[in-house]
């Protein structure tokens, strides 16, 4: 076994921006709130997760209107049942995702996915997207009591896949991943094709990726 890449899931392997905007603004109608986020100019608001999207969207009302107490915590659970429902409709694996994970495994590496989606919904998402059966491991938000940027989930997704981290790296794309790197003490790779795009540089990573068809070089150099 070369080694073992650990990759994010939302921005990362798969743009699902669309179907989890659509997911707040789904609360936002039941509300009768006049407002909503954009697939593409809130992309970024999104994969920071179904609490930022929700108070990015109340932070648009206008007037007077005030939201009851605890608007947050009953719209949350219904962003969920919402994108749950619908997790796969907009959403699409990024370009070369699927060649590269080919070349990955014909170079003896294996994959594993570490994320900050809630499990069931990553499990969903994977199936959904016919890719789950590639990676040998996923930790997601709730499996462990902590979530990234603790590196226990990242420690814990390449020992579950039989690998070992001094011999693994990271894909991601946000600061997030960055500091989960910094914190397991391996390497990062980020994708300068999410929301950022080459902005994303400023968290100085050990390489960008602009497309998935540079990643098997990469992790031979890396991994052998």
């Amino acid at each position: 076994m070369a080694g073992t890449v650990v990759f994010d899931l939302d921005g990362t392997l798969a743009d699902t921006s669309a179907d989890l905007i659509a997911a707040a603004n789904a609360c936002f109608r039941a509300r009768g709130l006049d407002v909503a986020l954009d697939p593409l100019a809130d992309a970024l608001t999104a994969f920071h997760g179904g609490r930022a999207m929700l108070r990015a969207g109340y932070g648009r009302i206008n007037g007077d209107l005030l939201l009851p107490p605890g608007a947050e915590e009953e719209d949350y659970p219904r962003l969920l049942d919402h994108y749950g429902a619908n997790i796969a409709v907009h959403t699409r694996l990024y370009p070369g995702v699927e060649a590269a994970l080919d070349v990955l495994e014909a170079d003896g590496h294996v994959l594993t996915v570490c994320t900050n989606k809630p499990g069931s919904l990553a499990e969903t998402l994977l199936d959904a997207l016919g890719v789950r059966h590639r990676f040998a491991s996923m930790i997601a938000a709730d499996t462990l009591p902590v979530r990234k940027p603790d590196p226990r989930p990242y420690r814990a997704a390449v020992e579950r896949a039989g690998g070992s981290v001094a011999a693994s790296f990271l894909v991601g794309d946000t600061e997030t991943d960055r500091k989960t790197a910094t914190a397991a003490g391996v390497r990062v790779a980020l994708v300068s094709f999410g929301p950022e795009g080459e902005a994303i540089s400023r968290l100085a990573p050990d390489a960008l990726i602009g497309h998935f068809d540079e990643l098997p070089d990469l992790a031979r150099r890396w991994l052998g």
